[in-house]
C-alpha cells in the first residue's frame, strides 16, 4: 500500500492496535487469496473489510479468528503472537451468516452454552445470559427455540452468544446477508448501536458498500488479497485513491487527463480536450503527469445552456440521453465530447426530469468536490473467485 493510499487518519498508535497482521500470506495452491498484508485494527473500533467475491476479506477474518494458518507472516492479538494458536484459544468470538444455533437448545441455553463449556455455573450464567439478551432486546424470549424466531432474531441470538464471554474482538463474517432490505437495515444500525455499548472492537466482512459506511470507524477497500485504500467511511468515499475505489464505492465519472499545476491556489486538470478543470492542489503530483479526474454523480447539477453559473465551478457541456426514475431521485446519463459517458442524480422533488432526452445541457460541480487519481494507481480488476477450499475468500 502506497503512502497515497494509507489511512488519512495515520496509523494506530503504538499500543492502540487490539489486531495486528503483519506480511500476511495465505496461499490454496497456486492462488494467493492473501498477499503479503499488513493491517492494524485499532481497540473499541467498528472496523470493515470491504469487497467483492474472491477479494480475501473472509479469508483474512478467519486468518484473524483462527480457522486458517496464514502461509506466511504473523498474526497479533493484544500485542500476542497467535499465529499458531487455534481457534479455541483466541480471545475471539464469530458470527456468521448462517448463524450456527443449535436447533434442540432454547434460546438462553444457545447463549448460555459457551460459558458452560468454560465451567460457569448458577447464577453468574443467570446474570451475564439475562445481560446479553438485554444487550440485543431479547430478553423475553429466552425459552423459545430458533425455529420459533424470525431471522433478525436469531441473529441477534447469534450475536448475544458471541459478545456473552466478552472477547477482545468480535468477527462478523457477512453477518446480515441473509436478511431481506428493510430488516437489514435495522439491524446495521442495532448493530453499530451494540458495538458503542459494548466497546468491543468489531470487525465487519461485507460486499455491500452502503452497509460499510453506515456503519464504519474505518474500511479497508480489498482487491486481490491487498488493501486498495484504508481510511474513514468519508474519505475513502469523496478521495478514492485508485480507479478500482472509485469505481467500487459508488458511481463515479471518471475523465482522462494530465495535471497542469497550480494556479490561484487550486490545482488544474488539463483534459484530452484541452478543458480544464479545477481540483484541490496535490504536492505529490508532477506537472504533465497523466491522471483521472473524477467527481461523484450526487455532486453535479444540470442547468440549461442559457442559465448562467457562478464563477469558478467545473463546467462541462454535454447532450442528455437517458434518463432513469429510481424513486427518491433521477438518475441522468449524458454524452460528452471529452469521452465516455456520465451521470447525475438530481432529488425528486416533484418537478419531473430537469431536462428531455436529446437535450443540450451544462453540467457543473465544485472543484472541492473533485478527486484525481494518478494513472496507473488501482488499474487491477475486480478479483476473480476463490477456488472453493474452506470458507469463500
Amino acid at each position: 500500500m502506497t503512502e497515497r493510499q494509507a489511512d488519512g487518519g495515520g496509523s494506530a498508535a503504538p499500543g492502540d492496535a487490539v489486531v495486528s497482521l503483519e506480511q500476511v500470506v495465505k496461499s490454496f495452491g497456486s492462488v494467493i487469496a492473501v498477499d503479503h498484508l499488513d493491517l492494524e485494527i485499532r481497540r473499541g473500533e467498528f472496523f470493515s473489510m470491504l469487497g467483492p467475491s474472491g477479494c480475501g476479506k473472509t479469508t483474512t477474518l478467519r486468518i484473524i479468528g483462527g480457522f486458517e494458518e496464514p502461509t506466511e507472516g504473523t498474526v497479533k492479538l493484544d500485542g500476542r503472537d497467535v499465529t499458531d494458536l487455534p481457534a479455541y484459544k483466541r480471545d475471539v468470538n464469530t458470527v456468521f451468516q448462517s448463524y450456527g444455533l443449535f436447533p434442540h437448545l432454547n434460546v438462553f441455553d444457545n447463549v448460555a452454552f459457551g460459558l458452560r463449556r468454560r465451567k460457569v455455573t448458577g447464577k453468574e450464567v443467570e446474570r451475564r445470559v439475562g445481560e446479553a439478551l438485554e444487550l440485543v432486546n431479547l430478553t423475553r424470549m429466552g425459552r423459545r427455540r430458533p425455529s420459533q424466531l424470525s431471522g433478525g432474531q436469531q441473529q441477534r441470538v447469534a450475536l448475544a452468544r458471541a459478545l456473552v464471554n466478552h472477547p477482545q474482538v468480535l468477527l462478523l463474517d457477512e453477518p446480515l446477508g441473509a436478511l431481506d432490505l428493510k430488516l437489514r437495515k435495522q439491524m446495521q444500525l442495532e448493530l453499530k448501536r451494540i458495538q458503542d455499548e459494548v466497546g468491543i472492537t468489531f470487525i465487519f466482512v461485507t460486499h455491500d458498500q452502503e452497509e460499510a459506511m453506515t456503519i464504519s470507524d474505518r474500511i479497508a477497500v480489498m482487491n486481490h488479497g491487498r488493501i486498495e485504500q484504508l481510511g474513514r467511511p468519508e474519505e475513502v468515499y469523496e478521495r478514492p485513491s485508485t480507479t478500482f475505489v472509485a469505481e467500487f464505492l459508488g458511481a463515479s465519472n471518471l475523465l482522462h487527463g494530465k495535471y497542469a499545476g497550480v494556479e490561484n491556489g487550486w490545482g488544474v486538470v488539463e483534459l484530452d480536450t484541452g478543458k480544464r478543470l479545477l481540483v484541490k492542489a496535490d504536492p505529490e503530483l508532477a506537472v504533465a503527469e497523466q491522471v483521472k479526474v473524477g467527481v461523484r454523480p450526487e455532486k453535479i447539477t444540470v442547468h440549461s445552456r442559457a442559465q448562467s453559473l457562478e464563477p469558478g465551478v467545473n463546467t462541462l457541456e454535454a447532450t442528455l440521453t437517458s434518463a432513469v426514475f429510481v424513486g427518491v431521485s433521477y438518475q441522468y446519463f449524458f454524452a460528452t465530447k471529452e469521452g465516455g459517458g456520465l451521470s447525475a442524480f438530481d432529488r425528486n422533488a416533484g418537478g419531473g426530469p430537469v431536462a428531455a432526452q436529446g437535450e443540450a445541457v451544462s453540467l457543473a460541480w465544485r472543484p472541492e468536490h473533485t478527486f484525481v487519481i494518478p494513472v496507473g494507481t488501482g488499474e487491477t480488476q475486480p478479483a476473480a473467485e476463490a477456488p472453493l477450499v474452506g470458507e469463500p475468500a
